[in-house]
């Protein structure tokens, strides 16, 4: 399994939106985003920061069962 890429919010975001989320609202440094799928809801709150913190990227993930691979591939 490869690393934990350094990634920015902005980079982030970018990998949500494809993955079909879209940006709600922000309120000061966080952006919240919402996908539906059926009639499941997920809602993330992502830090606006120049380098999101390994912890918190790796629970973004896990909320997203999403692999490293994957966010890398999705980069």
């Amino acid at each position: 399994m490869p690393k934990l890429p350094v990634i920015s919010a902005k980079e982030l975001i970018k990998v949500l939106l494809r993955l079909d989320f879209r940006i709600i609202s922000q309120r000061g440094s966080h952006i919240k985003l919402k996908r539906q799928i059926g009639d499941q809801e997920r809602c993330l709150t992502i830090p606006n920061h120049k380098v999101i913190r390994k912890g918190t990227l790796k629970n973004i993930l896990r909320i997203l069962d999403l692999t490293n691979d994957g966010l890398i591939h999705l980069l």
